[in-house]
């Protein structure tokens, strides 16, 4: 399908998204040739609030702010953000730095300062979401949770690398800080017991076999001794018997015993607490909770009705496109059922060992690298690995990436989840790699790191305020396969609209599951019927949005956002118009919310019409 022909096929919809999104902070659409410069006051006093931002950030949750983003500088730090006090005191800090925002003349800074000074301004007004609801008392999922993220990192292959000594002190003083981690989710969880605020006993019973599966009376059998198995050969004989001795110590003594209080805590009272009930709307002010969660997410003002609209409209304009490409598949049934046929064929399951498949995505890597300068004038220097999601995790996981480190210590790596090789189609790879590899995530994220930006904005790719960016350029990126010359085979564009759908079944399932009270089964069930999804991948993915309420939703709205752009810009532009001047204009500036993406584009049509 062409580009031209997606976008009639959207009209429909689009002026939904776009009617509801959040202003933008006041920018002057004036076209200029000459750049304003800051007022070196007004920039002194910027730089500085912005600086102090970070860092603030940062301390309050090392591992989500700096490691997973790629700034290395706080790996011996894990930080307790799900304390009350902790808490208190950020949201406290972040209300001094709003007011002292307001001493700045933004006037008086020149083009570029005033983007900073924006994005500030968002990221500060972003940071106060969720002052009043209580996250810190759902610490714990399937998906996301710390003890877990520091055992995945034990391989010293994820964003915390162990390659020197000093980096397995680092990893070292984390597992040290784990227990205290622990201990507070446990307080958090018990006063969540009190108050109805607790997971759905199938989230519980989820999560349950990755904690069963960390603690090891056997501390040398630990997943958390993993790094002392893989000792360096430069390391010296003194520093690997200290090694040796500190990390047997810590796990056999605060580690392991910490874990199974908590893995006997969730088998007994939380299990026992939990909830029938699926979505947010169950829960304490939940409404308002959802809402937010779809504000924070999205960067729109999107009511849950609206996108569940919206994604029912998606799904039945995708799906219209079935009837035309069963055939150049083989297939000749009702329309429907199209997927469900894919998924059970054996002739798209070609292979028979992780390696094949690894194998498998590099020549899609090959090809895509070959390509990319046809349509982007900004490349990375940064490269992108390709790694199996760990076996703790694989069973719950999705398809993922990381991205790399600011200074050059590890790579972006794209982590394809493979439970068994034999079942897994090779329909979805090309899709599935345009959006967790490169041009998606990879090129965005190690672009980040080679700009120069404020911390605030270089470490900014796996925040969650930034998803409607992160994954909605990732999503739009899947759409790239026409360009780069994937989609003539009838299978890899099978698996691209599959995908599409996919996103799209979010809006209607997020929604249906949060603010329309739909069940957890009945969710399961949309899934299975409309995307051809096993009972199991499709619990899988039910019980994601679960416990990551909106998320989901970020994809679609935010990728609709920039093919809305990118056909205003040709319209616009006419013959002036090109893909990779546009595409420089979208991330040339960094993680941007949809509001201020839009102003950006506007400037620049603006400048050149």
């Amino acid at each position: 399908m062409s580009f031209k022909k997606y976008l009639q096929l959207t009209t429909l919809t689009t002026a939904l998204v776009a009617g509801s999104v959040i202003l933008a902070p006041q920018i002057s659409m004036a076209a200029t040739n000459t750049e304003q410069k800051s007022q070196p006051q007004a920039k002194k006093q910027l730089d500085q609030l912005a600086e102090l931002f970070y860092e603030t950030r940062v301390r309050f949750d090392p591992l989500l702010f700096a490691t997973i983003n790629g700034d290395s500088r706080y790996d011996a730090q894990l930080g307790i953000s799900i304390a009350p006090k902790n808490r208190q005191k950020y949201f406290a800090d972040m209300h001094k730095m709003q007011q002292r925002m307001k001493q700045i003349s933004r006037q008086q800074l020149g083009d570029k300062d005033q983007l900073n000074y924006d994005l500030l301004a968002y990221e500060l007004d972003s940071a106060l979401h969720f002052e009043h609801f209580p996250e810190h008392l759902l610490p714990l999922n399937q998906m996301d949770n710390v003890p877990s993220t520091l055992a995945n990192f034990a391989g010293g292959d994820g964003s915390q690398p162990l390659g020197t000594v000093a980096q397995y002190y680092a990893y070292l003083a984390r597992l040290n800080a784990l227990p205290a981690w622990i201990d507070q989710a446990i307080k958090n969880m018990r006063e969540g017991i009190r108050l109805g605020i607790v997971q759905p006993k199938a989230i519980t019973l989820a999560m349950l076999p990755q904690f069963k599966a960390l603690p090891n009376a056997n501390a040398e059998a630990s997943i958390f001794y993993t790094p002392i198995k893989n000792l360096p050969a430069q390391f010296s004989a003194a520093d690997k018997q200290k090694l040796s001795k500190a990390y047997n110590m810590t796990i056999r003594a605060k580690l392991t015993p910490s874990l199974q209080r908590l893995v006997h805590f969730l088998e007994t009272d939380y299990l026992n607490a939990g909830r029938d009930t699926s979505g947010y709307s169950a829960l304490p002010n939940g409404a308002a909770w959802y809402q937010m969660r779809i504000k924070d997410h999205t960067t729109t003002d999107l009511t849950p009705d609206q996108i569940h609209t919206l994604g029912l409209q998606e799904v039945a304009r995708i799906q219209q496109q079935w009837e035309a490409l069963g055939p150049k598949l083989g297939y000749t049934g009702p329309a429907i059922d199209l997927p469900v046929w894919v998924s059970n064929q054996d002739k798209f399951k070609s292979f028979n060992t992780d390696t094949e498949i690894l194998d498998a995505y590099r020549q899609i890597d090959a090809k895509v690298q070959s390509k990319l300068p046809e349509l982007f004038s900004l490349l990375p220097k940064g490269k992108l690995e390709l790694q199996l999601e760990p076996e703790l995790s694989r069973a719950t996981a999705s398809d993922h990436y990381t991205p790399p480190s600011a200074d050059g210590s590890h790579p972006g790596v794209f982590w394809p989840v493979v439970n068994d090789p034999k079942k897994y189609s090779r329909v979805g790879m090309v899709t599935l790699f345009l959006h967790e590899g490169q041009p998606g995530h990879h090129l965005h994220a190690a672009l980040l790191k080679e700009m120069d930006l404020p911390k605030y904005r270089k470490f900014n790719t796996e925040n969650l305020n930034s998803a409607a960016f992160t994954e909605g350029w990732a999503l739009y990126s899947e759409t790239l396969g026409h360009e780069l010359g994937f989609y003539d085979n009838p299978e890899a564009y099978f698996g691209h609209l599959n995908d599409e759908l996919m996103r799209a079944v979010r809006l209607v399932v997020d929604t249906g599951i949060h603010a329309k009270g739909w069940s957890r089964e009945a969710a399961i069930a949309y899934m299975q019927k409309n995307l051809g999804y096993t009972e199991a991948k499709a619990k899988n993915q039910i019980e994601r949005y679960m416990v990551l309420p909106g998320q989901a939703l970020s994809y679609k709205i935010g990728a609709r956002k920039i093919l809305d752009l990118r056909a205003r810009a040709q319209q616009a532009l006419g013959s002036k118009f090109t893909l990779p001047k546009f595409h420089e204009i979208v991330i040339g500036d960094g993680t941007l919310p949809m509001p201020i993406l839009e102003t950006q584009v506007e400037k620049w049509i603006a400048k050149n019409k």
